[in-house]
């Protein structure tokens, strides 16, 4: 460029001048905003781009009824915990929700399924755990149905808790079995609405997700009236994938963001060794066949993100629909409502949406954890996100 000419044209130079306020502009606009006090930063904070309308909280909450609980045990080798996610709060298992599951890779575990792919019901809480507390949490939940009164009078009701899990055994003493069943009830008793901590807590405590510190995320989409005016909300608690591959706003950033140094060396070096579960929750009137077509959608989320869903992956879904109460305690014959299949285009792409950014709030929520034999697995840095998707013109301006 001749600078010669640009210095004897004041239009020019005023016009150079301009740009360079605007690009200063840009770049200042481009910093982490800073989170509210106690907030965690989340992906929308960092400029992150994602389709769709989220809910109010742009979490899996944002769906009326829907509450969470989480217990978090976090210290010397100990990094674990439990979700509890309710459809129906505290009336959850007196008030059984349409449900459908959906196995991506099987090399895992969530219990009481065969009999939500019978019955088509859900009823209870869904809970997430370490791989080795399946058992204790799922005796727990019982127990607290028993002590809550929410078996029938007679004592003959019977009870199939869902439980899913991932391994932590990388950075947690998962053989030590520190999850007790009063954490679990605590999980449960502290389960409410509103906004829902996301990174290393609860059952994600001790996860690694794209070798990266995973954990618990959520996000929701609100549908326009045209399509129904529901919403669809999301809670993840991610352990897959390896780092090469992560994608965030089709972005390869694993590849483009360099490894920490010095490394430290983690099973999924090795290939897609973890495991992700996700549950899925809306108002729409679905029936547990449609509900089944959603919990399929998110494997499309996962192939984003960068997923593969390899041979030692445990990738496992469920959703749910608080539409139609009391149909699944009802003595006779009930009326249900039913969308139409014709109609549920906007309930699949919104389920794709809010599960790839609630992947997404996971990794960016989560923190540097150093865990079992002084293993430490770094957080996505958030500087270095976003100068990669700079680069690639994908940050909200």
């Amino acid at each position: 460029m001749n600078f010669a000419k640009i210095e004897r044209s004041g239009a020019l130079a005023a016009m150079m001048l301009a740009m360079l306020c605007a690009d200063t502009a840009v770049a200042l606009s481009l910093a982490t905003p800073a989170p509210a006090p106690g907030a965690k930063v989340r992906a929308r904070d960092l400029g992150i781009p994602f389709d769709g309308t989220p809910g109010p909280l742009n979490a899996i909450t944002d769906v009326a009824g829907v509450t969470v609980g989480q217990t978090t045990l976090n210290g010397g080798d100990v990094h674990t915990g439990v979700t509890a996610i309710l459809p129906r709060g505290a009336a959850s298992q007196k008030d059984p929700v349409f449900a459908g599951w959906f196995s991506q890779n099987g090399n895992g575990e969530m219990t009481g399924t065969t009999w939500v792919e019978e019955s088509g019901f859900l009823a209870g809480p869904v809970m997430i755990t370490n791989t080795h507390s399946v058992g204790t949490v799922r005796d727990a939940v019982i127990k607290w149905h028993v002590a809550r009164g929410d078996m029938d009078p007679e004592g003959d009701a019977w009870s199939l808790p869902i439980v899913a899990e991932t391994w932590d055994g990388w950075l947690n003493d998962i053989n030590g079995f520190h999850v007790t069943p009063q954490n679990t009830i605590d999980a449960l008793n502290n389960a409410h609405g509103g906004p829902v901590t996301e990174g290393n807590v609860g059952g994600g405590t001790g996860m690694i997700c794209n070798g990266y510190k995973g954990g618990i995320g959520t996000s929701s989409r609100h549908l326009s009236a045209k399509e129904g005016g529901y919403t669809v909300g999301v809670l993840v608690q991610c352990n897959f994938g390896v780092r090469p591959n992560l994608r965030i706003a089709g972005i390869p950033v694993g590849r483009e963001i360099p490894a920490p140094e010095p490394y430290v060396y983690m099973p999924s070096d090795l290939g897609e060794h973890g495991s992700i579960i996700v549950v899925v929750a809306t108002d729409a009137p679905l029936l547990a066949h449609q509900l089944k077509r959603v919990a399929r959608r998110v494997t499309l989320a996962l192939g984003r993100a960068g997923s593969i869903s390899g041979d030692s992956s445990g990738d496992i879904f469920i959703a749910f629909s608080t539409a139609n109460p009391g149909a699944g305690v009802a003595e006779k014959a009930v009326a249900v409502q039913m969308m139409p299949n014709g109609a549920m285009n906007p309930i699949f792409q919104a389920t794709v949406e809010a599960t790839e950014e609630a992947i997404d709030n996971a990794l960016i929520a989560a923190e540097d954890m150093t865990g079992m034999h002084g293993r430490k697995v770094i957080a996505l840095p958030h500087a270095a996100l976003q100068a990669v998707l700079r680069k690639y013109n994908r940050l909200v301006q």
